[in-house]
């Protein structure tokens, strides 16, 4: 025991486990509202398979004592997590709060494909669309684009909008939602007379579908079990000619609208949120017959006979509104104007993202364990082979090498960005039985592109170093030992791959045993490292491979190929210098794809790739530029800690490449 305390990587291990482990207790005790809200994981039944979801219960809620109920419904790449800042806040106010994992997400085993299609979208909001002007036009292409591009097509809306000639049909756009609000429904702790829902993004659609599917619904003893209050955050309008208004009535409708969404729907397709988005028809018809005049955080009609309306503008993007503190006290006090929440709490009273910022603190714990546990596991004899020495310094390059080298990395990976992973979220024609992740789609387009532009660049180099009698080894790029003549040391890339799933298959054990304690895994807003389901584990299989290849070859060309003399330097200064240059070459490309996007749009023109390219080029990758920043500088900090400590890339780049695509496979889309 003496001897394993004097083991400093043993004990920071220990100490960052514990460390993650306190904050997680205390996220737990946060969502469970310190003690007085039990939560129940579970699943519905439907038509296309079992939908998953997560179910908050306040002590106070009984079949004497009956609570309102919430549906929430998540976005797309989300799941029923996303929706913990509200179904906290709902659930202190002493409201039954639903979260759910919609079709093609979280643990759910119904398809996204079962939200249907037709061969035809609109380029407007609906009901502001005609033939004649092209604004309804038809569409081909993989299944997944026409699911892609029917996303504001509702299946409440009138046939011409949800049928084809060839037979296709939205058959469900609230995405398992209606299945979900009618188990709601029936809990005997619930009141079926006081429902609510709100969604976010692709969740804004789902719930006017569930709204619309219970417009004057009656509950088995003839009660009206029609939602009293509807939350869009991030919602796209519709006029009333879309659907059959006569029928359908939707009560109490509260618009959270973010100044700065990178999705054009929610912009009415217009480039910015201003004062000039209010004087339309369609936001008028939305205010309703009041609404002389059309404004911010005012609210019109009234809630008596359900024809309250308010549009709410919250100052930030679009994927950080659902835990938008100005959004939460509005919808807080929308459900208590609605649903009379039983207890009232003052509406700016948010306990919510003190957990968030809580399980985001255990997981940077959690990854920062990762390297003590590495640590350990090089002491072992099997693994003592990766630790190999780095190459000789004669061959590092110089300044003026590492800039030109580094800006055609950094531009290549900008230029493509954007164009490639749209492309593979599309229309790349892949067989989607097997490549069933649309966002994970679009990174192997990416990266497959770059993968070709590295084994070229390479081939180059290595014929011009020829040339010059400079012989480029596997040794000087990362990819074997001085021990080996060979390029590739498979000796050392087979161990180098099990070290690497080893220390990643640590961080999963840890994340598994929170979620089976807490009910919580490691993620901050969105998913990021949640459990794998037996489908998406064969998902992480097939799309592993080309996330491992990418690594190792980007490894081989920023870490070895692109190394400095800061990489022979030993210490905290020596990785700092060192990974300071790798970081503005491997995050480069992605930095600045962020500042083309969203400078122009804080300046107040939009968002730079829909000024650039139009609206095609918005939406979801330029939204995950605020996850995946902060992904590839970790990165960097893995890999250029594993190449110092190993001499080789394989490391590194088998752990980066398994965490990116466990985030990929884990917790986002499928078809």
């Amino acid at each position: 025991m003496k001897k394993l305390f004097k083991n400093r990587s043993a004990v920071l291990l220990a100490v960052l486990l514990i460390l993650a482990l306190i904050c997680m207790i205390t996220a737990n005790s946060i969502q469970h509202s310190g003690g007085k809200v039990s939560i129940e994981d579970g699943s519905i039944s439907s038509p296309y398979g079992n939908l998953t979801y997560k179910l908050y219960i306040p002590d106070t809620a009984n079949e004497q004592s009956k609570a309102p109920g919430v549906l929430l419904l998540h976005g797309y790449q989300n799941d029923h997590e996303t929706c913990a800042a509200y179904a906290i806040e709902l659930s202190r106010r002493g409201a039954v709060v639903l979260c759910l994992d919609e079709y093609g997400h979280g643990s759910s085993s119904a398809g996204l494909i079962n939200r249907g299609w037709v061969n035809h979208k609109v380029t407007v909001n609906y009901g502001n669309d005609s033939e004649e002007d092209g604004t309804f036009v038809s569409i081909g292409g993989p299944t997944r684009y026409k699911i892609m591009m029917n996303f504001s097509n509702l299946s409440f809306f009138n046939e011409k909008y949800v049928t084809d000639d060839d037979g296709n049909r939205i058959t469900d756009s609230s995405c398992g939602g209606i299945d979900a609000y009618a188990f709601l429904a029936s809990l005997p702790f619930v009141d079926s007379t006081r429902l609510g829902i709100s969604g976010h993004s692709m969740g804004t659609w789902a719930g006017w579908s569930v709204a619309a599917a219970y417009s004057d619904a009656k509950g088995e003893d003839g009660e009206n079990i029609m939602p009293k209050a509807t939350v869009l955050q991030c919602g796209e309008l519709f006029r009333d000619s879309a659907y059959d208004s006569d029928s359908i009535q939707f009560n109490n409708v509260l618009l959270l609208q973010a100044k700065y969404d990178e999705f054009s729907y929610f912009r009415d397709y217009k480039m910015t949120v201003s004062a000039d988005l209010l004087k339309t028809p369609l936001r008028y018809e939305f205010l309703g017959s009041e609404a002389s005049s059309a404004a911010w955080d005012k609210t019109y009609g009234s809630f008596e006979d359900g024809s309250a309306r308010r549009m709410e503008l919250l100052m930030t993007n679009h994927r950080l509104t659902t835990h938008n503190e100005h959004g939460l006290t509005v919808a807080m006090q929308w459900f208590d104007d609605a649903l009379d929440l039983p207890c009232k709490l003052d509406y700016s009273d948010h306990t919510a993202n003190t957990k968030e910022l809580l399980v985001m603190t255990a997981m940077l714990l959690c990854l920062a364990a990762m390297f003590p546990a590495m640590e350990l596991l090089l002491k072992t004899p099997f693994f003592a082979y990766v630790k190999q020495e780095l190459p000789l310094d004669y061959k590092v390059k110089t300044r003026k090498q590492i800039v030109k080298g580094g800006l055609i990395t950094v531009l290549i990976a900008a230029s493509s960005f954007p164009f490639m992973t749209q492309l593979g979220h599309g229309l790349l024609p892949l067989p989607e039985n097997i490549f069933r992740m649309t966002v994970g789609n679009g990174f192997i387009s990416w990266y497959g592109l770059l993968i070709i532009i590295m084994i070229v660049l390479t081939i180059i180099s290595n014929r011009k170093s020829a040339a010059k009698g400079s012989l480029i080894t596997g040794w000087d790029i990362g990819l074997s030992s001085a021990r080996s003549l060979r390029l590739i040391d498979w000796k050392l890339l087979s161990k180098g791959l099990l070290l690497g799933l080893c220390t990643v298959g640590i961080l999963y054990i840890v994340n598994q045993i929170f979620v089976w304690i807490f009910d919580l895994d490691l993620r901050v807003i969105w998913p990021f490292f949640r459990p794998f389901t037996g489908a998406r584990f064969l998902q992480f299989l097939v799309y592993f491979p080309f996330f491992a290849v990418f690594y190792i070859l980007n490894n081989s060309k920023i870490m070895a190929g692109l190394r400095t003399k800061a990489v022979y330097r030993k210490g905290f200064k020596g990785f700092m210098q060192s990974w300071g240059t790798n970081l503005l070459i491997m995050a480069g490309g992605v930095l600045l794809v962020t500042l083309i996007e969203y400078i122009p749009f804080f300046a107040g023109a939009g968002p730079g790739m829909d000024l650039l390219f139009g609206f095609t080029f918005g939406g979801p990758f330029m939204s995950l530029l605020i996850l995946f920043v902060p992904q590839v500088i970790f990165f960097s900090i893995l890999c250029t800690y594993t190449y110092r400590r190993t001499g080789n890339v394989y490391t590194g780049a088998i752990m980066t490449a398994a965490l990116s695509c466990w985030i990929v496979t884990g917790g986002s889309s499928m078809l």
